[in-house]
């Protein structure tokens, strides 16, 4: 399925320094809505479907400068953005701060480091899962969602990977993610692309690390790797939360980002 040129982005608020939001793998813009709002009182917010995702743009390949420079066409240095990050979108969001520095004020990543993580065979699975399921045998959502229970366990889980499935206006039903090319290119997912950040500078900016106390994300032997690239860091860590930070504790991480866009 072709999908539009260019990136999808929603906006909210009308007034203060811009702020935007790119969501991590299997998201959408929209995931950020509640977060979004509360933020918007003081800041104009864009909400990103970042490539790969939502109803934005379908490369033919998914590696991060790519990603990252796409992104960055959305800015512009005489209205500098305060970029937030979670996961895929917070590795994204560093590529793109590190190779754009002007277009970025601060940076807030979301549990993730700079580094290559070794495996995403969790990731690879629900991609698996997702595309081995016959869509045109569904009639509603929960016929997805029943479909989809042995391979992926947890409803949690599945509720989040069906806020992907869409359906068209001749009845079918289709997936947002370009799950092809995100289960090829998943080595290139959980990598970092430090080959081709060879000669980038570190990125002076003030950057601020959100990570989940029940996540390993964000570990003390990756904070080598986000010092060199990210030296004016500061790291919060919230406890009762795993990766999903921002969905599993929204009032602790809402006043935290608050406190630094401020």
């Amino acid at each position: 399925m072709l999908r539009e040129q260019g990136l999808h982005t929603t906006t909210l608020g009308a007034r203060g320094p811009l702020v935007a939001f790119c969501h991590g793998l299997f998201g959408q813009g929209k995931n950020w809505t509640s977060i979004a709002k509360a933020v918007a009182e003081d800041h104009r917010v864009l909400l990103v479907d970042m490539p790969h995702h939502g109803r934005s743009t379908w490369p033919d390949h998914f590696d991060y400068v790519d990603v990252a420079d796409r992104v960055a066409e959305l800015f512009d240095p005489e209205d500098p953005v305060a970029l937030v990050g979670h996961s895929m979108g917070g590795k994204a969001a560093m590529v793109l701060a590190l190779r754009h520095p002007e277009l970025v004020e601060r940076l807030c990543v979301v549990d993730v480091s700079p580094v290559d993580y070794e495996s995403a065979s969790e990731f690879a699975g629900y991609i698996r899962a997702m595309l081995a399921l016959d869509l045109t045998t569904i009639e509603r959502r929960s016929d997805a969602d029943a479909a989809l229970a042995d391979a992926v366990r947890s409803p949690t889980v599945r509720s989040f990977l069906l806020q992907n499935l869409r359906r068209e206006d001749d009845g079918t039903w289709s997936w947002q993610p370009n799950l092809e090319v995100l289960g090829r290119d998943i080595a290139a997912l959980s990598g970092w692309p430090e080959d081709r950040l060879a000669g980038a500078a570190p990125y002076d900016g003030r950057t601020l690390w959100i990570n989940g106390e029940t996540s390993d994300y964000v570990r003390p032997d990756y904070v080598a790797a986000m010092d060199r690239w990210f030296p004016r860091n500061r790291r919060v860590t919230i406890k009762g939360a795993g990766h999903w930070v921002h969905s599993e504790q929204p009032a602790v991480f809402t006043e935290v980002l608050r406190r630094f866009l401020a």
